[in-house]
């Protein structure tokens, strides 16, 4: 019997993808600094800058808008998102938010972070560790080892090193650690899972100190699927029972709904304190809106309902995994270096590897990435020293990352796999001159989060 290996929907609209000429796309380039993030989408052909809210909604979810209540507060359309909350995740108490940086925000004001507290995470991911830094606490990552090794075959090399974990607690004092955070899949890793064994040992281990565990999971169901592929202590669970074990070890979750709730925008923060609850919601009305609508129109909250659901469907998940796999394996082919194995939400391209002869001070993922979109109309974002790299205020000393990668990050049911052939070809064509390729020095960067609107010259 032949394998059902082909998108598990079929497509009813269609929207045209912008075709440049290389003279354009040199003009664009250095009309945006050579930062892809300033290029009018209208001008990208293959656009894997990120899969948040750029993911294609169902037709069950057009159809939930179409229900949107937009009443102030006690909308309809809340309450059947409470009610699917609760049932996937188990949370009593939860708010809605306009995405995860703002779920970021709200929660890290209301936990009161400050100077002098830290934050570990197995890794945080851009805009969480900016949150935290930007309140002058200090976010410290703890990630496995083979979790930093881009050629590590380790099934979940998202995973908190606990050793780790526990020695700087004890260093520290667990008075300066008022929460951890396990980023579900590990995106700053490579979209690497963590095991559903290692979430239960965290919070066992930060139970004895009385340190809350907090999950960001915005791609909780991708993280789920690959348990269910992988560890052993979730054998004959389905999808759904073990992320809802994922969420029952968390003591409070993060999520930006725009990954794996398969929705344009949305976020929610889930929450088991009644305490934390009331100052997150006081947090939540001054930053957001009242705490029915967080900063969303009804209609919004309707498709995120029905989005949640939905990236749980084990058919779905076969297909999004598979895609990511595919496309993982045609670089590989090629002979590009990544990293390995390959995630759930994207293919990272190791740009260490790949150009050596570029050294981090001049950034080679971001060399990677300009030549993606000027090889072929592709974008892509470097997660390397432009995102993560940065200066000691006190001695003026230069930190880089450990990895350099550029992702290509795959939006949800919007691309075909001839989509992902054009892919692989244009990433095949750079890979065979990629002694060509030079280096980049900043022109202009904020003070954070700067890889959104640096620019930059070639060197």
């Amino acid at each position: 019997m032949a394998q059902m290996n082909f998108e598990p929907f079929r497509i009813k609209m269609v929207e045209p993808i912008g075709i440049t000429t290389p003279e354009e796309r040199e003009r664009l380039l250095k009309e945006s600094g050579y930062n892809v993030f300033l290029i009018p989408a209208e001008k990208i052909t293959i656009d894997l800058l990120t899969d948040s809210g750029t993911g294609a909604m169902s037709q069950e979810q057009w159809s939930a808008m179409m229900r949107g209540d937009e009443s102030y507060a006690g909308a309809r359309s809340y309450y059947r998102l409470k009610d699917t909350v609760q049932r996937i995740t188990g949370m009593p108490l939860f708010v809605p938010t306009h995405q995860g940086r703002a779920a970021e925000n709200v929660f890290f004001s209301a936990m009161g972070l400050t100077k002098g507290h830290i934050v570990p995470a197995n890794q945080h991911f851009d805009t969480t560790r900016a949150n935290v830094e930007v309140r002058g606490a200090e976010a410290v990552d703890l990630v496995i080892d083979e979790g930093l090794d881009p050629h590590s075959h380790h099934p979940f090399k998202g995973n908190i090193d606990l050793e780790k974990l526990e020695r700087l607690i004890e260093e520290v004092g667990a008075e300066r650690i008022p929460l951890v955070v396990l980023t579900i899949t590990n995106n700053s890793g490579g979209g690497q899972p963590v095991s559903l064994e290692n979430i239960r040992q965290t919070k066992v281990l930060l139970s004895r100190y009385g340190i809350p565990l907090v999950l960001d999971a915005a791609r909780y169901a991708e993280n789920s699927y690959f348990v269910k592929l992988r560890d052993p202590s979730a054998k004959g669970m389905s999808v759904a029972e073990i992320a809802r074990a994922t969420f029952d070890q968390a003591d409070a979750f993060l999520m930006s709904a725009k990954k794996d709730a398969i929705v344009n925008i949305g976020g929610l923060i889930g929450l088991r304190d009644e305490n934390l609850f009331q100052k997150v919601s006081t947090e939540l009305i001054l930053r957001e809106g009242f705490i029915t609508y967080g900063g969303l129109a009804g209609r919004d909250l309707d498709a995120l309902a029905v989005g949640l659901e939905e990236g749980l469907d084990e058919r779905y998940l076969e297909y999004r995994i598979g895609q990511t796999a595919y496309l993982f394996q045609r670089l590989k082919d090629a002979g590009i270096p990544l990293v390995e194995p390959p995630g759930g939400h994207a293919v990272f391209i190791d740009a260490k590897a790949l150009l050596p002869h570029i050294p981090q001070r001049e950034f080679p993922a971001q060399s990677l990435m300009v030549e993606l979109y000027r090889a072929g109309g592709i974008r892509g974002v470097e997660i390397g020293s432009v995102m993560f790299g940065k200066v000691d205020p006190v001695t003026g000393e230069e930190h880089w990352p450990e990895m350099e990668l550029a992702r290509l990050a795959i939006p949800r049911r919007v691309y075909t796999q001839s989509h992902m052939d054009y892919v692989a070809e244009v990433c095949a064509e750079i890979a065979k001159r990629a002694g060509e390729l030079r280096g980049y020095e900043i022109t202009y960067q904020a003070p954070a989060l700067r890889h959104f609107t640096a620019r930059f010259r070639p060197l």
